[in-house]
């Protein structure tokens, strides 16, 4: 009875959105359940495969930029009127193709070449995916429209479950001896993606006589810098967790000994677990405040998490320290996600919006790139983390002012 109960008020929860929103938060779900283990656990794959942590990570920097015409491109067209579906649908079969790619590489030529198919499916899906929470607030017919502040929050909560689910079976098949299976879990998930979409696709950009006569970019433009320097210090972090934290988990620091692999990626999935509690309240909370709050919130997080990690590398008993750095770094991530792409909804006019979304998601690439590479070098150099965390701490925290200097919001649309 109780558990009816409770599946009866989930049911009434997820009702509340409008069902173009809860269409395109399936669809969130999906992409991320296959993109959870490669995101996380490919540096264990390629670590098994005695790639050195620096060859790992350019893979990871190569990616990040592929991404880089992927998302300028996907910005552009979706400010000129494309359907929000069509660059989702390009993205999978590009996954699909660096999936399988991946699975098979055994040379350092392989793995980049799966890399770059990668960055480039997630430069095309992010904009589009993005743009369509805002387009799919409002109801059509009757209903009440739903703020895009909470819509975040939902779509937030979306990947969160899909990427601790998608961690989580990839820790399963690590324990089986087969990590490369996350790449056929991604496969798999991508082919039921383009059927949902088949099915019924995204919202078109809005409106058509708008985009006829943009605005001009001066207005908005230069008032995204400020934002848009946090974006690429913060989602620094995101990074990091996806490449130098796996790598340091099973390779040891300082005094801290070595994780077995299925150990590493059950490690990985407890951060990913946090991250799905936190999302939703989080960002429901944050819905309500101003964007600054949650960025600020956000930066102090990642600094007190960076100081766990670094700490627990100088006790052989720093596991539990690193258990515990997980809380913030989670906390940090749900609080930078939903608020940033609010901020930018924000401070951009309709018509531009795609445009704004993709810069944002550039943010990403730019960090995908540099962190990786910074954290490869250091981890060979140094044969530990300690010093790459230490340095995010101070970062994190030398990022306050940004977000200090970010100004109220303005009415563009």
């Amino acid at each position: 009875m109780e558990q009816a109960q409770g599946r009866a008020r989930a049911r009434s929860w997820f009702t509340q959105f409008p069902a173009a929103l809860r269409h395109v938060a399936l669809i969130r779900l999906i992409a991320m359940l296959g993109a959870g283990g490669v995101l996380y656990l490919t540096p264990m794959v390629f670590h098994q495969a005695q790639f050195s942590a620096a060859r790992v990570t350019e893979g990871l920097a190569l990616a990040a930029v592929a991404g880089t015409f992927g998302r300028i491109l996907s910005g552009v067209l979706l400010d000129r009127g494309l359907n929000c579906a069509v660059p989702v649908q390009l993205a999978a079969l590009m996954a699909i193709a660096g999936d399988a790619r991946l699975m098979a590489a055994g040379s350092f030529g392989g793995y980049l070449q799966g890399q770059v198919l990668l960055g480039v499916a997630v430069g095309f899906y992010w904009p589009a995916i993005e743009l369509a929470v805002p387009l799919s607030c409002v109801p059509v017919g009757s209903g009440t429209p739903v703020g895009s502040g909470r819509a975040f929050a939902l779509m937030r909560s979306a990947d969160a479950l899909g990427i601790a689910t998608g961690a989580l079976v990839g820790a399963v098949l690590a324990w089986r001896g087969w990590l490369r299976g996350i790449y056929a879990v991604d496969i798999g998930c991508m082919l039921v993606l383009l059927l949902v979409l088949s099915r019924q696709g995204l919202p078109d950009p809005r409106p058509r006589e708008r985009l006829a006569h943009p605005s001009p970019w001066g207005p908005w433009l230069p008032g995204l810098a400020p934002l848009l320097a946090v974006a690429v210090l913060a989602t620094a972090m995101p990074a990091l967790m996806q490449s130098a934290l796996p790598l340091e988990l099973v390779r040891g620091s300082l005094l801290r000994r070595a994780l077995p692999v299925s150990l590493g990626a059950l490690t990985i999935g407890l951060q990913l677990a946090l991250l799905l509690l936190l999302q939703w309240p989080v960002g429901q909370a944050l819905a309500r405040r101003p964007v600054t709050t949650g960025l600020t919130l956000s930066l102090l997080s990642f600094a007190a998490g960076n100081l766990l990690l670094a700490a627990s590398a100088f006790s052989e008993r720093g596991l539990a320290l690193l258990l515990l750095a997980q809380l913030p770094l989670a906390l940090g991530i749900a609080c930078f996600l939903p608020t940033a792409t609010e901020a930018v909804v924000e401070r951009s006019p309709i018509e531009h919006q795609g445009l704004a979304l993709a810069l944002l998601s550039q943010c990403f690439a730019i960090s995908g790139f540099g962190a990786p590479l910074l954290a490869g070098r250091l981890l060979d150099g140094q044969g530990h983390g300690a010093g790459l965390w230490l340095l995010m701490a101070l970062a994190c925290l030398g990022g306050l002012p940004l977000v200090r200097g970010l100004g109220p919001r303005r009415a563009l649309l």
